[in-house]
């Protein structure tokens, strides 16, 4: 390995994710905790009752176990080449498939990813503070929904200026602790409630052909809820290395740890929401629990909190880009400055796009099936191919295919529900109403 010059180390130092790498095992855990249990979990009723059960729960339980599998390969090819690390996914990319076809085929991936993440948020935030004010005060005068989502974004004026990985940490437990929180009180306030009178658990939609898109735009749905992967080497990076103790053994306890908090949020609020109200349960359980008003406003704070954490887990590796790109290529000099401008254009573009299109439910399905899947089904796969080789037709090599046949699948369906979505959504949308 190269020596670095003085003027590079320098720069590494001051990017946001090779800057600080003394992170713990318990910070892997968090991080990816609220990474991956992003708001997608208050959809996922919703999902199961356009798949139906046995395929809501075959796909929910095959998407964890195929997730946990590429997440695994993403820890493992962190330091694969002997005194070099890739701390970012494009590295990996680039080490996989060449310079120049690696940062297309990957960088255009993540960043639809992470800033998609990012522009949902602040629509979820927004929902979620504007529906915690409707609760709160039912006979105060309406507010837009607009607002709601500057107030959101008004908080990330501020944190997006922490420097690094590290730096949020107090802020990623917080979010951890709160997704555990909501997801317990939607499946535990949903029990209370008992099963609706006249439940149904047919499909809702009148029409074949709209059965068949409802249940594309769910695929997507579960996609977006198993989204952690564009930041797990990113957060890999932040934890110290040696050859003796390299940084996969912590980062897979920490991997291991939230698997298992992911299953405890997803699987209770995806069945029992589904099993009380059926398929007229909404795109958000949150909605569909009225009662007790209290514990309901509660929940949408939590949200809030929590989403306020993803947000900057997502913004995080994009910042490093942005940075890297204008101190490295365009030869900026690395300052406060600098990062107070690109930052704050960042976090005003997200509430721009945010406040233009809050269409929340159509867009998740769109985005889920279009980025997420490459990314966290079948990337990681096609890499260990292209880099390890295994033997054809041995275990390794029809796991990884399977992975990469299922991704695939639903890379191409997802979307495709999710767009007739927003169409029929958008048909009766004002801009800026």
């Amino acid at each position: 390995m190269e020596e670095k010059s003085a003027k590079e180390k320098a720069i590494d130092e001051w990017l946001p994710i090779t800057s600080s790498r003394n992170a713990k095992w318990w910070y892997s855990a968090f991080h990816n905790v609220t990474a991956m249990v992003g708001a997608g979990v208050l959809s996922l009723p919703y999902a199961i009752s356009e798949l139906g059960w046995g395929p809501g729960v075959t796909v929910l339980i095959l998407s964890w176990i195929i997730t946990l599998y590429t997440l695994w390969q993403m820890v493992e090819m962190h330091e694969m080449v002997p005194g070099r690390r890739f701390d970012r996914y494009h590295e990996l990319g680039q080490y996989a498939f060449g310079e120049k076809l690696g940062l297309y085929i990957v960088v255009p991936q993540q960043l639809i990813v992470e800033v998609g993440v990012c522009i949902v948020y602040m629509v979820t935030g927004g929902k979620s503070l504007k529906k915690f004010h409707d609760t709160v005060c039912s006979t105060c005068k309406d507010i837009k929904l607009t607002y709601f989502i500057m107030i959101f974004a008004s908080v990330h004026f501020v944190l997006s200026h922490l420097p690094n990985f590290n730096s949020i940490s107090g802020v990623s437990l917080a979010a951890a602790v709160m997704s555990l929180s909501y997801s317990t009180i939607a499946w535990g306030a949903s029990v209370d409630k008992g099963v609706q009178q006249d439940v149904q658990y047919g499909y809702k939609a009148k029409t074949t052909a709209g059965t068949v898109f409802n249940f594309f735009s769910a695929l997507g749905d579960v996609a977006f809820a198993y989204a952690g992967h564009n930041v797990v080497l990113e957060i890999q990076a932040t934890i110290p290395s040696t050859p003796e103790k390299p940084s996969k053994g912590p980062m897979w306890r920490g991997v291991i740890v939230a698997y298992i908090v992911v299953a405890l949020c997803y699987f209770p609020v995806a069945l029992v929401g589904y099993w009380m109200f059926g398929n007229s349960v909404q795109d958000n359980i949150l909605i569909s629990l009225e009662k007790p008003a209290w514990l309901i406003a509660m929940a949408n704070m939590f949200v809030v909190v929590h989403v306020i954490g993803s947000y900057q887990i997502y913004a995080m590796p994009v910042f490093d880009m942005m940075e890297t790109v204008l101190v490295k290529k365009l030869n900026f000099k690395p300052s406060t400055t600098l990062r107070f401008i690109v930052r704050n254009l960042y976090v005003a573009f997200t509430m721009f796009i945010g406040i233009t299109f809050p269409f929340f439910g159509g867009l998740l399905g769109f985005f889920g099936g279009f980025a997420f899947a490459p990314t966290t089904y079948f990337l990681p796969c096609i890499m260990w191919l292209a880099i390890y080789k295994p033997r054809k037709f041995s275990l390794s090599w029809w796991t990884n295919w399977i992975c990469i046949v299922f991704g695939l699948m639903l890379m191409i369906l997802s979307p495709i529900g999710g767009l007739r979505q927003i169409i029929l959504q958008a048909k009766d949308y004002e801009f800026y109403s």
